[in-house]
């Protein structure tokens, strides 16, 4: 995983953004945040598991039905299944040595 700070490369009102095998960071000290981090690894996983390019379309599309679902981008973005497991689990800095393949699937 290659950490790569960039405002730019990040868009505004995040701190994050995963394109394996790139994590890009808003700020410099975020690379300090536990919590941020291993949510950016659980993406990075599920990344490699849809080999990147799939990832990203059924991201891409599911955000876009549940854009028109909720009428609203944050329930949006926060209701992907990807987004769900992702925050459900990023605290347990414990929960990548366990987790099940696909288990965005069940989050």
């Amino acid at each position: 995983m290659m950490l790569i700070v960039s405002k730019f490369l990040v868009p505004k009102g995040y701190r994050a953004l995963t394109a394996f095998p790139f994590v890009f960071l808003r700020e410099k000290s975020s690379k300090d945040d536990l919590i941020l981090m291993n949510h950016e690894r659980i993406h990075w996983a599920q990344q490699k598991e849809l080999l990147l390019i799939g990832f990203f379309i059924w991201y891409g599309l599911e955000y876009l039905y549940k854009l028109l679902r909720y009428k609203n981008h944050q329930k949006a973005y926060k209701n992907i299944v990807f987004e769900r497991e992702a925050y459900a689990n990023e605290r347990n800095l414990e929960y990548l040595a366990t987790r099940k393949f696909w288990h965005f699937l069940i989050t």
